[in-house]
C-alpha cells in the first residue's frame, strides 16, 4: 500500500484512497493544537496572536497587496461539512485546509443520533449514528495526506451520541478521530433518549475518549439553537456546561481535553453585542480551566448569506475580546440547509479574515469590566445559574429537574412560562436497557469504565486488562475486524461508477455539493413584488434550460419596485476541456526591458476618464509610480482628469505627440462605454492619426474582446496592473514596427 504525496496540481484520487483501506492505520491519536508564534513578522507586519504559517495555502483576496502573506490565527478554525458523501467531503476538506481550516467536523445527512441501529452491528445489538468505519478510515487517510500537503496537523471530528455512543467512541478511538461532541444532556433533551441510559453510556464513552486524548465538545449550545427565546436561557446554559464538565471530570477526562461549545444567544437587529458579551464573560469566569469552542448561532439564520456573514463577524469579535481556543464556522448558507463547497470556504475565510484583522485588538480595546451595566449583568447571570442549580438539586437532582421541565423554555430563571422540555426518567428511547453488572463482572479490555473484577494478574499497574485475551482493539488495531460496504446500491463504488466517465475524461460540470451534481445559482433582480418575482424567476430559470429550479433566497428591496432572487437550478451539461480554446496569458516583460524600450522611443501617454465619468482611482493606479504605474518605467504621462470629452482627449494626444491614448470608462449605463470607445476610434481615423496611436481602454465592464470589437487596440478589466499595460504597449509597438 503506497500513499504518495498529493500533487497540488492534481485532484485527489478517491479510488487510490479506497485501495487497501482495510490495511490503513492512522498515524496518531488525540487532538492537535496550533503552534503559536508570538510577535511573528510577516511582510511588514507583526502579529501578536498568530500561529505557524502553512506551507501551502490560499491567502485572502487582498493578500496580493501584501506580498501574498497568509497569516494564520493562533486558534483552531473549524469547517462543518454535511454533504452526506464522504468521497465529496474529502475534496471539500482539502479545499478548506488550503484556506486555513484544521478542524474538519463531519455531520451526516441523516442526523448523527437519529438512527437506532449501528451500521456495523454492536455487542449489545443496539444502535447509534449513520457512519461507518470505512467512511472514518478513508477520511482519516485523506486527511493524513492533506496535512502533509499544507504542512499542519488536521483534526477530524464527529459525534459520539445516540444509544451507541460507547461503540462509536471505541471505533473513533481506534481510527484516529481527534475530537467529538459528547454530552449526555444532548441525548436527553434533544433526542429523547432515556436519561439513565444516556448517562451510563456517556461514562463509558468519555472514558474511552479520555484514553486517546480525544477532545470533547459539549452540546449545551443546542439550547440556543432551539429555545423560543434563546437570550433568556443563558443561566441554564451555564448549568448545562457545569453538569457536563463535572461529569466528564468524574469519569476521567482531563480539563484540557474538555471544550465548551459556546454560542451567542441572539443576533441583530437585537442589540446583540451588549447582550452577548456579559454571557461570554460569565462563561469564561466560571469555566476558565476549560477550552472554549466559539460557534455562531444558527437559531436566527435564514436564507440571506450576507446577513449570516455579518453575524459571523460580530460573533468572532466576541472571541477576540474574550477568548476562543477553537473558532467554529457556520456556512453562510446554513439557513437554506444546503451547505455547499464554496460556502464552507467562505466561512473559513470569514473567520480567518476577522481573527487576523483583529489581531492584538485586546491590547488597544478592552472590555470595561467595571462598567456598571456590564458588571451587573455578569453578576446576575452567575447568580441565576447558581440558583438554578441549587433549585434543581433541591428538586432531587438533574433527572428530577428534567422531569419538571427545568430546561429550555422562554424565561430567564427563575421566570418560567411552562414551555420547557419534559422527559420521563422511566421513558424515552432505550428505556429499560441498562443491565446491572454481576458481582464478578469482568471486561478484559482496556479503558473500560466502572467496577471491573479483573484477576490479580491483570490491570495491576504492570500488565493491561487485555493481556488476558492477547490484546484488545484499543491497543492493537490489527485486531479490528473489517467490514466493507453494506448497502449494495448506495455505496461509494456505485456512486463513483456514476461519475466515472466525467472523472476519466476530465469533463467539467458545475457542482456545489457532490461531484457532477450540475447545480448552479443565478442571482437576479426582478422589478416586481415578492410573489410575482418568485414565480417569474422560476420561469426564467426554465428559459435558461435549468432543471429542478428552486428559489433559495428572496429579499424584498421595495414592495413595489423589486425583489432580489437567488435561483438554484441544475444544468446537465458537461464541458470537455480538450475542446476549449484557451488563450495563452500575455507575457509580462521585465522592468529593464520595458524601461529600455520607453527610453529609446521617448514614449508619451495621454490619459483621461471620459464622458461624464468621475472615477479616477483605477486610472491613477495604472499611471502613478506609487502604484507601480507607467511612470515607473519613465513613460511621459499627461493625465487630463475625469469627465473629459473624447474630442479633447484626442486633441491632447495630437498636441503632445503621444503614441498611447488611455481612456477609463467605468460607467456602462446605456452602453455609454461602447459609445465612447467607438467615438474615439472614429475621430482618430477621421483626423488621420489612427495608425500612429495605440488606443487602450479600461474599466470594470471592459473586456479585451469587446474593446477590440469597438475599435480599440486593447481593453483591460478588473485586476489590471501597470505592468500589464506597459508590457502590451511594448509588445504591440515591436510587432507593428512603430
Amino acid at each position: 500500500m503506497s500513499d504518495a504525496p498529493l500533487d497540488p496540481r492534481v485532484k485527489i484520487d478517491i479510488q487510490a484512497l479506497l485501495d487497501g483501506i482495510q490495511d490503513y492505520r492512522p498515524r496518531r491519536r488525540g487532538w492537535q493544537w496550533r503552534e503559536p508564534v508570538p510577535d511573528q513578522r510577516l511582510f511588514e507586519f507583526t502579529y501578536r496572536e498568530s500561529s505557524r504559517p502553512l506551507e501551502r495555502s490560499i491567502p485572502l483576496p487582498a493578500a496580493h497587496y501584501f506580498d501574498d502573506i497568509d497569516p494564520q490565527p493562533e486558534c483552531v478554525i473549524t469547517t462543518e461539512i454535511a454533504s452526506g458523501r464522504f468521497e465529496d467531503d474529502i475534496r471539500r476538506m482539502r479545499m478548506a485546509a488550503w484556506h486555513g481550516a484544521d478542524h474538519m467536523m463531519v455531520i451526516r445527512t441523516a442526523g448523527q443520533s437519529h438512527i437506532d441501529g449501528l451500521l456495523e452491528g454492536t455487542p449489545e445489538g443496539v444502535g447509534g449514528v449513520p457512519i461507518t468505519r470505512k467512511q472514518v478510515r478513508v477520511t482519516r487517510r485523506a486527511l493524513d495526506l492533506i496535512e502533509d500537503e499544507v504542512g499542519r496537523p488536521i483534526n477530524y471530528h464527529s459525534y459520539v451520541s445516540g444509544v451507541a455512543g460507547p461503540e462509536i467512541a471505541v471505533m473513533f478511538a481506534e481510527e484516529g478521530v481527534a475530537g467529538a461532541h459528547q454530552d449526555p444532556q444532548y441525548n436527553v433533551l434533544y433526542r429523547n433518549i432515556n436519561m439513565y441510559r444516556s448517562f451510563v453510556d456517556a461514562a463509558e464513552a468519555k472514558h474511552v475518549m479520555a484514553s486517546v486524548r480525544m477532545l470533547q465538545i459539549d452540546g449545551a449550545h443546542n439550547a440556543n439553537a432551539t429555545a423560543i427565546k434563546a437570550w433568556k436561557v443563558m443561566p441554564e446554559l451555564l448549568v448545562q456546561h457545569a453538569i457536563n464538565c463535572a461529569f466528564s471530570r468524574a469519569v476521567g477526562m482531563r480539563s484540557e481535553d474538555i471544550a465548551l461549545s459556546t454560542v451567542p444567544p441572539d443576533a441583530a437587529p437585537a442589540p446583540c453585542m451588549r447582550m452577548d458579551i456579559p454571557y461570554a464573560i460569565a462563561l469564561r469566569d466560571f469555566f476558565g480551566e476549560y477550552r472554549m469552542r466559539a460557534q455562531q448561532n444558527t437559531r436566527y439564520m435564514e436564507s440571506d448569506a450576507r446577513e449570516a456573514t455579518v453575524a459571523h463577524v460580530m460573533n468572532v469579535l466576541i472571541s477576540r475580546l474574550t477568548s476562543a481556543d477553537i473558532q467554529s464556522t457556520i456556512t453562510p448558507d446554513e439557513g437554506r440547509n444546503v451547505p455547499w463547497h464554496y460556502n464552507n470556504i467562505a466561512a473559513v475565510d470569514t473567520a480567518k479574515q476577522s481573527l487576523v484583522g483583529m489581531d492584538g485588538l485586546r491590547e488597544m480595546v478592552t472590555v470595561n469590566r467595571e462598567d456598571p451595566e456590564l458588571k451587573a449583568r455578569v453578576r446576575k447571570l452567575k447568580e441565576r445559574a447558581v440558583l438554578f442549580l441549587e433549585a434543581m438539586l433541591a428538586e432531587g437532582g438533574y433527572f428530577a429537574g428534567v422531569e419538571e421541565a427545568y430546561f429550555v423554555d422562554s424565561g430567564e430563571y427563575p421566570e418560567t412560562n411552562d414551555d420547557g422540555i419534559v422527559r420521563a426518567s422511566d421513558g424515552g428511547v432505550a428505556e429499560g436497557t441498562i443491565v446491572e453488572r454481576a458481582d464478578d463482572y469482568m471486561a478484559p479490555v482496556c479503558h473500560h469504565f466502572g467496577e471491573n473484577h479483573l484477576p490479580e494478574s491483570a490491570g495491576d499497574g504492570e500488565g493491561k486488562p487485555c493481556d488476558l485475551i492477547g490484546g484488545c482493539t484499543l491497543c492493537d488495531i490489527d485486531r479490528v475486524p473489517w467490514t466493507d460496504e453494506l448497502d449494495p446500491t448506495d455505496n461509494v463504488h456505485e456512486r463513483l461508477s456514476r461519475t466515472a466517465e466525467m472523472r476519466e475524461r476530465g469533463l467539467i460540470k458545475p457542482e456545489v455539493q457532490w461531484a457532477g451534481d450540475g447545480v448552479v445559482v443565478v442571482t437576479m433582480f426582478l422589478p416586481a413584488g415578492e410573489r410575482v418575482a418568485e414565480a417569474a424567476a422560476l420561469e426564467l430559470g426554465r428559459a435558461m434550460n435549468l432543471a429542478d429550479c428552486e428559489v433559495i433566497h428572496k429579499r424584498v428591496m421595495h414592495p413595489a419596485e423589486g425583489t432580489l432572487i437567488e435561483l438554484r437550478g441544475r444544468l446537465d451539461v458537461a464541458i470537455d476541456p480538450t475542446t476549449l480554446v484557451i488563450p495563452e496569458p500575455p507575457e509580462e516583460l521585465s522592468d529593464e526591458e520595458i524601461r529600455d524600450f520607453v527610453a529609446e522611443h521617448d514614449l508619451k501617454v495621454v490619459a483621461a476618464t471620459v464622458g461624464e465619468d468621475e472615477h479616477s482611482v483605477g486610472m491613477r493606479e495604472i499611471l502613478d509610480i506609487k502604484h507601480g504605474g507607467l511612470e515607473k518605467w519613465s513613460f511621459d504621462c499627461t493625465y487630463l482628469g475625469t469627465s473629459v470629452p473624447v474630442e479633447k482627449v484626442l486633441d491632447a494626444a495630437i498636441e503632445h505627440a503621444a503614441t498611447v491614448v488611455l481612456i477609463s470608462t467605468i460607467i456602462s449605463h446605456a452602453d455609454i462605454h461602447r459609445e465612447n470607445m467607438e467615438k474615439l476610434a472614429a475621430l482618430a481615423a477621421e483626423k488621420g492619426v489612427r495608425d500612429r496611436l495605440l488606443l487602450i481602454s479600461g474599466g470594470t465592464q471592459v473586456t479585451d474582446e469587446l474593446a477590440r470589437s469597438w475599435g480599440m487596440d486593447a481593453g483591460f478589466g478588473r485586476g489590471t496592473h501597470g505592468v500589464d499595460v506597459a508590457s502590451f504597449i511594448v509588445r504591440t509597438m515591436r510587432e507593428r514596427g512603430m
